[in-house]
Formats: C-alpha cells, sequence, structure tokens
C-alpha cells in the first residue's frame, strides 16, 4: 500500500556497525561466500562511514550529537533523554561516545579484516585490524575507571567519562575486547547484588545517583541485555555466571508465562516474589524471545564454524532445573545434526 507509519530517520549510532558485525556473524556461522560478495560494496561503505566519523576526534571513537530538536537526545539502545549522565546526576553535553558503541565499532572492525582476509585482500586487512586495536587501545585507556575497576558508560563532549557502572559494559565482554583480568572485575560486578537484582542484570547498579528499579533504562531489566551480557561471560569462560543468569531468566519467564517482556522492574528478587512488570512493556519483543535461545547457547558453549563446517562444544554446562536438552536440526552446511 506504500504507507510508512514513521518517516525515515537516522537515530542509531549503533546500527552501522552492528549491520558490520551481524553480516560477519552470518557469513562465519554459514559460510555464504556468495552473501560476501552480493553484500561487500555495502560492507565497505558502511565501515567507512564508521571511519570517516570516527577521525572527528584522535581516539576514533564512532560518536553521537542530535543535530535537531526534533531528534533523539540519546541515540545507543538506551535512547530515552535520561539514560546517559554523570555520576552526579547531570546530562552530558555531546557529542556523546557511548562504551558498548566502541565495543560494536572494535567488533566490526574485527569482522572486515576477517572477511577481508578471506578475499585475498591483505592490505585491506590488515587496515581493519589496525583500527580495532585502535579503538581497543582508546577504550582500555579512556573509559576504564581504576578507582571503580568498571567501563565508564560514556566519554562527553568536553572529554569527560560519565563515570557510572551500567549493564553497558557488558556488551564489551560480547565482543571481546578487555584484557582477562579487567572482564574478570566486570563479571564479579555484572553478578553482584548491586547489577544482578536476583531475576536478571539491571540497566544501572543501584548505588548510583539516578537508579530506579521503575524506570525505562535506570534500573530495569532487559532480557536481551542480559543476554549479551551472559554471552559475553562465557565467551571469558565464566559459565558458571551464565548458568546463574540463564536459571533466573528462565524463572522469570516462568512468572510472566514464558513471554519474556520488553523489559521489567529491577526490584530485588525475595523469596516467594515475583518479578514486577512494566506496565507500557512491549509484549511480544523480538530479541527478548531471542534472548532465552542466546542465553542457552552462552550455557551449551556451541560455536558452529561456516567456514571449516564444524561444530564445538566447549565445556557444556545445563541450566539449574534441566537434565535434559536436545537440539534438533542444526544446521552446518548441508548438513544437518542433532544433539
Amino acid at each position: 500500500l506504500r504507507e510508512l507509519p514513521f518517516g525515515r530517520y537516522y537515530g542509531g549510532v549503533d546500527t552501522t556497525p552492528l549491520y558490520v558485525y551481524l553480516a560477519w556473524s552470518y557469513a562465519d556461522r554459514t559460510g555464504d561466500d556468495e552473501f560476501v560478495d552480493r553484500m561487500w560494496d555495502s560492507l565497505c561503505a558502511a565501515i567507512g562511514w564508521m571511519e570517516e566519523v570516527g577521525a572527528r576526534n584522535s581516539d576514533g571513537f564512532v560518536t553521537y550529537n542530535r543535530a535537531a530538536d526534533t531528534g533523539l537526545f540519546n541515540q545507543g539502545w538506551k535512547d530515552s533523554a535520561d539514560a546517559i549522565f554523570h555520576a552526579d546526576g547531570k546530562i552530558p553535553r555531546g557529542p556523546i561516545a557511548l562504551v558498548e558503541v566502541q565495543g560494536y565499532v572494535f567488533a566490526a572492525y574485527q569482522g572486515m579484516a576477517a572477511l577481508a582476509a578471506k578475499r585475498g585482500d591483505a592490505a585491506k586487512a590488515a587496515h581493519w585490524s589496525a583500527m580495532a586495536e585502535k579503538i581497543r587501545s582508546a577504550v582500555e585507556a579512556r573509559f576504564w575507571m581504576p578507582d571503580r575497576n568498571f567501563y565508564a558508560l560514556a566519554i562527553d563532549g568536553e572529554g569527560r567519562q560519565c563515570a557510572v557502572r551500567a549493564s553497558n559494559a557488558g556488551h564489551l565482554l560480547y565482543v571481546g575486547l578487555p584484557s582477562a583480568e579487567r572482564a574478570k572485575s566486570i563479571a564479579e560486578q555484572l553478578l553482584s547484588g548491586h547489577l544482578h537484582s536476583g531475576w536478571g542484570v539491571r540497566t544501572l547498579a543501584d548505588d548510583e545517583i539516578p537508579f530506579n528499579p521503575m524506570s525505562y533504562h535506570n534500573g530495569s531489566i532487559w532480557p536481551h541485555d542480559t543476554a549479551i551480557c551472559a554471552a559475553g561471560l562465557a565467551r571469558y569462560q565464566e559459565r558458571t555466571s551464565v548458568v546463574k543468569l540463564m536459571s533466573s531468566m528462565f524463572e522469570a519467564a516462568v512468572r510472566f508465562n514464558m513471554r519474556l517482556p520488553e523489559l521489567f522492574c529491577g526490584f530485588t528478587r525475595a523469596i516467594g516474589d515475583a518479578p514486577i512488570a512494566y506496565p507500557v512493556a512491549c509484549l511480544p519483543q523480538a530479541w527478548s524471545a531471542g534472548s532465552a535461545f542466546m542465553m542457552l547457547q552462552a550455557c551449551l558453549g556451541i560455536r558452529i564454524d561456516g567456514w571449516k563446517r564444524e561444530i564445538n562444544v566447549e565445556r557444556p554446562r545445563l541450566p539449574i532445573g534441566i537434565d535434559n536438552i536436545v537440539i534438533r536440526h542444526l544446521t552446518v552446511g548441508e548438513a544437518k545434526v542433532d544433539l
């Protein structure tokens, strides 16, 4: 019918690096060379935009700044107006470099380097590998808070840290950016009582000034956010912690009639209590539904190498209370496998 419910609007700074990372992830999972050939010009244009934006600052960070009063004030996945702030609660001035976005940029550069190498373009592979390492070094230098052993939520337009502990740092684990030592500190704090409510990972630690368990982004629990953190923990071999997160989220899902909502409130779990619903949360929602499978994959340690046609299962753990899991028709190339 050619009816558009919304006008065209580019208000997601993370969309482009995630687009590239998704393409790489799909290619790595399937070994689909024809897909890579078909998408290559588009992927190069996307990575070129990232380099162009990154060139505006010495660190190579991909940042955002609202260009019009009608636009979104914040343009990461936490896009509410009060989602990004300094430790004292003040709203920072742009352009804003979000910590998780730099992780996505790092992953996109790594993915493009790997794809270029597969295509026999050693020069581009070396260039994008160097760009990934530049971002990694800059994040480690600029975002790390030595006094809190955690990554800052963001860097503002004046180069100051938004020195806040939020779930965003868990996304760095997902892409494998932190050193093993720093990853361990992040893992411990994600599972601490300040960030883990007993049902999932809060978007904001409960000892930060704007914390509110009933807020949209400042203390609530988003299943997809918890799942990304869990997948990151698995990447650093924190399998026991993954099992804990998977089990608590499964128990939350049971109380939501097996339909995980977009988000729910971040109140601390008590014996006999149920998770508190967020009144206007979308239900169902695709990334909440997908989070269950992401967390299960993190528990089971399954990784598929599409190029080699291999399934690798590393230190698998079953979620608490589940004794047997059967996975049917797992596609690897032309084959289908049951586990």
